[in-house]
């Protein structure tokens, strides 16, 4: 049997737990899984932190590292996982963001989870990458790292050897793209249903729901726009005819979008469409031409170019991994 993939979880004061568990049981379960059917290289799991001491997570549970992160030999290591937690501004200036290029320089992978993205920005690790973080810090990573390309909207982002991750349970997924890298999709498959997850979901996917994260105020001329094209996503939502409805010219309409809502109409109007044809593709069996129209793309190809610059996936795809067959499959196999 080939030598296993050496994963080193970095442990500090303050982390986020699930940011390390989460990942920690992916790789443990798919290290079984490999090895009860192809007999590949599973994974060996190492916690390190700087001096090696006991490290106390933000939920008040202590963790006993396994090694210190000075003292690791850089070229033993397969991937190099940095986890999120509470104090990003103290952590910018520890003795852990110094460690890190060393360890990171002979890993073949580096990733983080959630706030992780903080401390590998703060090593200069991600410049001039494309990543992500927590939905709730993505304007703080940009705004403090402007050397990054920020995308606020994925689950988890990979750019050459480094992939970042969105919050918490997003390690998970981060987790399970890795094992199917390395393993193939039958054993991230088989991992996911032993964890009681549903599966992997797609880097692309959203990170929450667009329909419930645009709070504009009551008092905004706009909020009537809002709710109608969430009522109603299907309708005719183009500039002209908002504007109409708002009594706005279409100029004001198009500035209080960006303003309010950070983004413009059309773009806001098909993200609110992908996400009604998302849940109808996981709830039901219309057909992708059916879903299409209900949700007003007017065709089934207008709707794939979507979902393709939303989620990454065409709905075909998305249905065959989130769909109401996919979840009669998996309770089938339990």
């Amino acid at each position: 049997m080939t030598a296993e993939r050496k994963i080193v979880l970095v442990g500090f004061d303050g982390m986020q737990l699930l940011d390390i568990a989460g990942p920690a049981d992916v790789f443990d379960a798919a290290t079984r899984v490999a090895a009860a059917g192809s007999g590949g290289p599973g994974y060996a799991l190492t916690i390190a932190s700087v001096g090696g001491g006991r490290v106390r997570a933000s939920s008040g549970m202590g963790i006993e590292p396994d090694a210190d992160l000075a003292e690791l030999d850089p070229d033993g290591i397969d991937t190099l996982l940095v986890p999120g937690g509470r104090g990003r501004v103290v952590l910018e200036d520890s003795e852990l963001v110094a460690e890190l290029p060393r360890v990171a320089a002979g890993a073949r992978r580096v990733g983080s989870v959630c706030g992780g993205a903080f401390l590998l920005a703060a090593a200069g690790l991600l410049d001039g990458r494309r990543v992500t973080t927590h939905w709730a810090a993505c304007e703080e990573l940009a705004r403090r790292f402007p050397a990054l390309t920020v995308e606020p909207d994925r689950i988890h982002v990979r750019d050459g050897s480094v992939i970042t991750s969105a919050g918490v349970t997003a390690g998970i997924d981060l987790a399970l793209a890795l094992v199917e890298e390395d393993h193939g999709a039958e054993v991230a498959r088989s991992v996911a249903r032993w964890l009681v997850v549903f599966l992997q979901r797609p880097g692309g996917q959203s990170q929450f729901s667009q329909r419930l994260g645009a709070p504009v105020p009551a008092e905004s001329p706009i909020r009537k726009l809002v709710d109608g094209i969430v009522a109603d996503p299907a309708g005719d939502h183009r500039v002209p005819a908002l504007a109409e409805r708002a009594a706005l010219s279409e100029r004001q309409v198009t500035r209080l979008f960006g303003r309010e809502v950070r983004t413009t109409p059309a773009r806001f109007v098909e993200r609110v469409r992908v996400e009604a044809a998302r849940d109808l593709l996981e709830s039901g069996r219309s057909s992708v031409d059916a879903v299409a129209e209900r949700c007003g793309f007017g065709s089934a190809e207008t709707m794939r170019r979507a979902f393709r610059r939303v989620l990454g996936i065409g709905p075909g795809e998305y249905r065959q991994r989130f769909g109401a067959a996919e979840a009669d499959a998996m309770a089938d196999a339990a």
